[in-house]
């Protein structure tokens, strides 16, 4: 029985497509931490909102509870509204690559009743 031996023009063509195939796996890598930032800005949005919302309904100042449940990080892009009880948080997450932060940013928005007012 005869070997099979490849061909000399195949040879290396298993290297070839693994390096050609890395930067595809790096691409996938970034479009998923991306995401990943993207949803904790989110879920930190949300706590954020719910804060301001509940010192709302406590008669405290709703914009420093909502800043107050946000990491250090989120300070220079973060923007707290307020109006009767609604406080509505907007944030921009972590972007990996420079000017996406700010076409991926978040929004949140909770209501509560504020202290004192009658319903």
């Amino acid at each position: 029985m005869a070997e099979l031996r490849p061909r000399p023009c195949e040879r290396g063509q298993a290297q070839l497509e693994l390096i050609a195939g890395i930067p595809l796996l790096l691409l996938a890598a970034l479009i998923a931490l991306q995401l990943l930032a993207v949803g904790y800005s989110q879920s930190l949005a949300d706590g954020a909102a719910e804060a301001g919302a509940i010192a709302a309904a406590d008669g405290r100042d709703e914009l420093d509870a909502a800043r107050a449940g946000l990491p250090g990080w989120a300070d220079g892009r973060v923007e707290v509204d307020e109006d009767g009880g609604e406080v509505t948080v907007e944030l921009d997450p972590p972007a990996l690559l420079p000017g996406l932060s700010g076409r991926l940013g978040v929004s949140s928005r909770a209501f509560a009743r504020p202290a004192g007012e009658s319903g």
